[in-house]
């Protein structure tokens, strides 16, 4: 047996750091090969991290709720001769389902943050980590000020990013003074005491606080506006009732109407690249890549976004295998880091529930998000050149969301008719 560094693993290209949700393995306990050593959340995705080998947990180098970035010692282990874990790939790491319940404990002050690498909370409603501590020094900013950032980590922790976009906005936090000596900001909620009632408690796990903090942002943030088209989807409804057992038995994969709405909607942002945008300070980003983010329901009935990357580029077989893919992956909690970044649209499909439309919340940093609604038969009004007639259309409305700040009407309107016009004029004659 030998002493080995136990470094935090990389889980996507675009992860830097993670957090240490639970260790399994405590000192002193001895594990064998493939069993889970530890839990690290990376955003709303949970890795457990196997062990290589057989061994023994020989010392923590890390504490729950700490912040380690990819490629610092988490841990010394005692593994057999030979074995080494410098380097754990993403592939070695295992997705899991959001835990039930999230650790409450709290992490007290420690009485020199900047001798100390650990993350750690200044009050109640400020964690702070070494990233953002180094930041926040460097720039002079005090905790006070830190306070009144939005932090979108787990349990409002602050991430880089809301520090980088807070000093891009041009810190209008500076000067603002508290309403008293110890007290909250100028403005804080009023105590209204509403009465509340009384029944069962059921605590938010940890998905749901993270979900409830990142739509409260995103309303926060952007000033949301809502169109609506209707769209007659007779034509591809038709086709793919005709289609999709031969298109299972040809390609293996089931056609859902996912991939269809997906290939509508990027055909419409390749016309309309600005509404694949994001706002960085007063700069716009209009993205190359177009990656389709898709609102998928978990079994525990919280939502997660699986992303489909370069979905202009994919033809309808390929679509249909890594939306059935990711669907699969989201509901047996196998979705890794890089499953749900680099998002540039979402579609969330309101109509799998049985909903008319929705008025669905922006996924930020997006510029926009569409609802589909519920494919529904009704009588409708045709025009034809020889006088108008009553048919039989299968009808579906779409809603748009769209961030006001960076997408007007009329570019909002013009994409949303689109993609009702791709969905319209669908090729009842092509082939798969």
């Amino acid at each position: 047996m030998s002493k080995t560094e136990f470094k935090m693993p990389k889980m996507g290209e675009s992860i830097t750091e993670g957090t240490i949700l639970n260790w399994l393995v405590q000192e002193g306990d001895t594990f064998k090969e493939g069993d889970i050593l530890v839990e690290v959340a990376t955003d709303k995705v949970d890795n457990e991290v196997p062990a290589p080998s057989d061994g023994k947990m020989v010392s923590h180098k890390a504490s729950t709720k700490d912040v380690v970035p990819v490629g610092d010692v988490i841990a010394i282990l005692e593994l057999k001769e030979g074995v080494s874990v410098s380097e754990i790939s993403e592939e070695e790491t295992i997705s899991e389902k959001q835990k039930e319940t999230s650790s409450k404990k709290k992490i007290s002050k420690p009485s020199s943050p900047s001798s100390n690498l650990k993350a750690f909370k200044v009050n109640e409603n400020l964690f702070i980590s070494p990233l953002v501590d180094a930041m926040a020094r460097k720039n002079h900013i005090s905790y006070e000020e830190l306070s009144r950032i939005t932090g979108t980590g787990k349990d409002g922790r602050l991430r880089k990013s809301d520090v980088s976009e807070y000093l891009a906005e041009g810190r209008p936090f500076q000067f603002v003074q508290s309403s008293r000596e110890g007290g909250n900001p100028s403005y804080s909620i009023p105590d209204l005491k509403f009465d509340k009632g009384t029944g069962k408690i059921v605590e938010m796990d940890r998905m749901r606080e993270m979900i409830a903090d990142h739509m409260v942002y995103s309303k926060h943030t952007s000033p949301h506006v809502t169109a609506y088209v209707e769209a007659d989807l007779t034509n591809m409804v038709n086709w793919r009732n005709a289609n999709k057992l031969k298109f299972q038995e040809k390609h293996g994969e089931k056609l859902t109407f996912t991939p269809l709405f997906i290939e509508a909607v990027a055909n419409a942002i390749k016309d309309f690249p600005m509404i694949n945008s994001s706002l960085d300070g007063k700069n716009i980003i209009v993205k190359e890549e177009i990656n389709i983010g898709m609102a998928t329901a978990l079994p525990s009935g919280n939502l997660i976004v699986p992303v489909v990357k370069n979905a202009d580029k994919k033809n309808l077989k390929e679509l249909a295998a890594s939306t059935n893919e990711l669907v699969g992956k989201s509901r047996s909690g196998n979705l890794k880091g890089d499953d749900m970044k680099g998002s540039t649209f979402t579609i969330s499909n309101v109509g799998t529930f049985g909903s008319l439309m929705g008025t669905p919340i922006i996924n930020q940093p997006e510029a926009a998000i569409l609802a589909t609604g519920i494919i529904k038969k009704r009588a409708e009004v045709i025009e034809q050149e020889d006088g108008d007639t009553i048919e039989i259309r299968s009808m579906m409305y779409l809603s748009l969301s769209f961030d006001h700040r960076i997408v007007d009407g009329y570019l909002a309107g013009s994409f949303l008719k689109r993609i009702a016009d791709n969905m319209e004029n669908f090729d009842t004659d092509r082939k798969y």
